[in-house]
């Protein structure tokens, strides 16, 4: 199945959620949440992304977490990554329980797409402040894509992983997987990278990037994915593809804020004020740009 096809059945599957001027959505991804050893690619930010989700908690964000949250090639278990990252699981569990978290299957959680699987990992986790179990995200539908409507307009957003350009990766994930979790993943532990991995190789993040722009160009629609971990947002005028960045950048997070009706890339940073002290920081990168006004430009260029 060509790359066209393969996405446009993710889009054509993909539930709806409404949102107008006034909604306010964070979009993150590729957490790669591990069990706290030295491939653990999540552990340097985990305070970063636990800042960020407080402070999108409590202005009243909606969450969602768009593939690759937790890294599930190189570990077999989820159950150790929810102890290892149990802060930030049971912050994510809030956002469930108010309505206000979607969570999205990229190719190295592909796993959690399997509703047995969510029923019995995801549903309820160990709470160390609480020495109780609590629910977790129980019932919870994990979404291979997901279509933003904005309401009163003809318009949307269509939002996945990305892995779907990306043949190695979708199709072969299996491969992939047995690759990563017995090859790569003991070579990563002496400092060698995966050569075949789109967030590390930049030849194969131009390629898979350069088809999912086709797509969006293509059937003319915004698409926002993440999967190779490079941020971008683009100007009116320009393809409408949009990328989250990852939450395992060197330093920092990234991710996509819709408000107002406007779009914004961000980054979540340790930062220091003028007397030496430390804090985390949010840093708008790009925006905010209003999402009419990208469509709006593509309506007068098409005629």
């Amino acid at each position: 199945m060509s790359v066209n096809k393969r996405l446009t059945q993710v889009y054509n599957n993909s539930p709806k959620l409404a949102f107008d001027n006034h909604s306010k959505i964070i979009i993150m991804s590729d957490c790669h949440r591990g069990d706290g050893g030295w491939a653990d690619n999540f552990l340097n930010n985990q305070n970063l992304f636990f800042a960020a989700l407080q402070y999108y908690y409590d202005r009243g964000f909606t969450y969602i977490e768009l593939g690759d949250g937790d890294e599930l090639w190189e570990n077999r278990n989820i159950d150790s990554i929810i102890t290892t990252h149990s802060d930030s699981f049971w912050l994510m569990s809030q956002f469930y329980r108010l309505g206000r978290f979607y969570m999205i299957y990229g190719n190295h959680d592909i796993i959690k797409r399997d509703p047995k699987y969510t029923k019995t990992k995801c549903n309820s986790f160990f709470c160390d402040s609480s020495k109780s179990v609590v629910p977790l995200f129980p019932n919870i539908k994990i979404l291979e894509g997901l279509i933003l409507d904005y309401i009163n307009t003809p318009y949307d957003i269509f939002l996945t992983h990305g892995h779907q350009a990306d043949l190695l990766n979708d199709t072969f994930w299996r491969l992939s997987r047995f690759l990563v979790r017995y090859l790569w993943k003991p070579l990563e532990l002496i400092g060698i990278r995966n050569p075949t991995s789109a967030s590390l190789n930049r030849n194969w993040k131009t390629k898979v990037e350069r088809r999912l722009i086709g797509w969006s160009q293509t059937n003319n629609k915004m698409l926002i994915t993440g999967h190779t971990h490079r941020p971008i947002m683009p100007h009116p005028g320009e393809a409408l593809y949009f990328n989250d960045g990852s939450c395992v950048h060197p330093r920092c997070i990234t991710g996509l804020e819709i408000t107002n009706g406007s779009i914004a890339l961000i980054k979540w940073a340790t930062m220091i004020r003028p007397d030496n002290s430390l804090y985390v920081g949010r840093e708008v990168l790009e925006g905010p740009i209003r999402i009419l006004d990208y469509i709006e430009y593509e309506i007068r260029k098409t005629g």
